[in-house]
This record gives C-alpha cells, structure tokens and sequence, in this order.
C-alpha cells in the first residue's frame, strides 16, 4: 500500500539533503498529482538553496584569498547622506567555517531580511563592531572624516583584533592594520556585506526611535534622507537637534 501523502511530506520535512536525494528516487514512479506536485516543490527549493550556495562561495572570494589572516574583518558604513542622524559604521569577523546564508548589500535585502540576518550575524560571528558619529561632529569636521571616525570606532569596539581589514571602497587613515579596499566590496565581500548589514540595522532603529520624540518628519520611514516629507517639515517645523546643519541649508531655503 503506498504511503499517503501527507506521510510522504513529513518524510522530505525531517529528512537532510542526503536522505531526501534517496526519496526523490524512492518516489519517482509514484503519479499521483499530489505527490508529483511535493517532490517537485522540494526538488524547486533545493535548486534555488544550491544557487544560493554557489553565490555565497564566490561572496567568500576575498576571505580564501586572505585566507592565511586569522581575523580578517568587514568593514562598512551607512548614513553618508541623510539630511539628519548619524553615519554608522560596522565591523565584522566572520568565522573560517561561515555557515550564513543571503549576505549582500544591505540595500538589496529587505527589511525583513536584514533583521534576520542582523540577528544571525551577531549569533554567529567571531565578533562584531559598531561605531556612531553624529550631527554634530560630522559638521565640525565633515562627512568624509566623521565616516572614517565611525570606522576606526568600529574597529576598536571589535572584541578581537584583526589581522586585515576589507573595506568598501575606502581605506581609512589612522588604522595600523593592513587593509584592501574593494570597490562595490559589500556585494562582494562576504564580510564586508556583514558589516553593512549590522551598520544599516542599527542605524535605522536608531531612526524609528528618534522618529518618535521627534514626530513629524517621517524619520522612521525616511531614515534622515531627503524625502518630500522631510523637506517639507524643515520648512514648517525648522530643524531638530539631529539635523547635519551643513547638509541642510540649502534645503531649508527651497522649503521655505
């Protein structure tokens, strides 16, 4: 008597990959709709898993070819061009054996998906950093030193020392490590990605807070960028103690 189904599906559910290869074969010659339709489910699931593992093993390039550092650490930043909040920079070690699946450039994730991931990484990786530099400090000394500030932050909030450093795009000044800019590094750079994943998490829950002592600019859907809501609320409402006041007087004049 062959088995139900729902039988069948609890099977591939429980099984590993291994075993689930096995009863691909095991039910090949069954042609019953419902079964054909699972088998073909899984099989679908799988395929995608695979190409998802290949795009993982190549976002892994630079860490093989670094490979003989212990600690090679991530870095990225978010938050160069909002009109309000800080620029947050992130730091990531991840471990040799790295088992995390869906990295890439925060902004082609979702915001479901970087949450999880967020958690993930903070679970996962060897260790972690954040650094902040706000409004305040970016005007004194402009957004270019302040996001090197963030990052050397970073870095020294890292709970372990990196051997090398893979930065997105730039290489920062005052760091006596060595380092490899990578252009477009954080679709490139499985660390790098990382980085930019906890950088943006935390920098937009930071904005959703601030969006609720200070109502009115939208900040928990703008993030601080220069949204027809924002700008509009600088002209009604003036600027708030978290405006980058060199980013926004020429804003201040268009929305007045």
């Amino acid at each position: 008597m062959s088995n139900s189904i729902r039988d069948i599906k609890k099977e591939l559910e429980q099984a590993d990959r291994q075993a689930r290869t096995l009863l691909y074969e095991k039910y090949a010659g069954d042609m019953r709709a419902g079964v054909v339709s699972l088998l073909a489910k899984y099989k679908k699931q799988e395929e995608k898993l695979e190409a998802e593992e290949r795009r993982m093993s190549n976002l892994f390039l630079y860490e093989r070819k670094y490979s003989d550092f212990e600690y090679i650490c991530g870095i990225d930043e978010v938050g160069r061009g909002p009109l309000a909040g800080p620029v947050v920079a992130g730091a990531v070690i991840l471990p040799k054996n790295c088992d995390i699946l869906y990295l890439n450039d925060s902004k082609q994730l979702s915001e479901k998906m970087r949450e999880k991931l967020y958690d993930e990484i903070m679970k996962k990786a060897v260790a972690t950093g954040i650094g902040m530099v706000g409004p305040e400090r970016i005007d004194e000394i402009n957004i270019l030193q302040a996001t090197y500030e963030a990052m050397r932050m970073a870095i020294g909030n890292l709970k372990v020392c990196p051997d090398l450093l893979l930065n997105d795009a730039v290489t920062i000044p005052g760091v006596d490590i060595r380092q490899v800019p990578i252009i477009k590094g954080d679709a490139k750079s499985a660390s790098i990605a990382a980085a930019s994943i906890i950088a943006k998490v935390t920098r937009d829950r930071l904005m959703v807070q601030y969006d609720e002592v200070l109502p009115g600019y939208g900040f928990a859907s703008n993030k601080g960028y220069g949204s027809a809501e924002h700008i509009r609320a600088l002209g009604e409402l003036g600027a708030t103690p978290i405006h980058r006041r060199s980013f926004i007087k020429g804003v201040i004049k268009r929305a007045e």
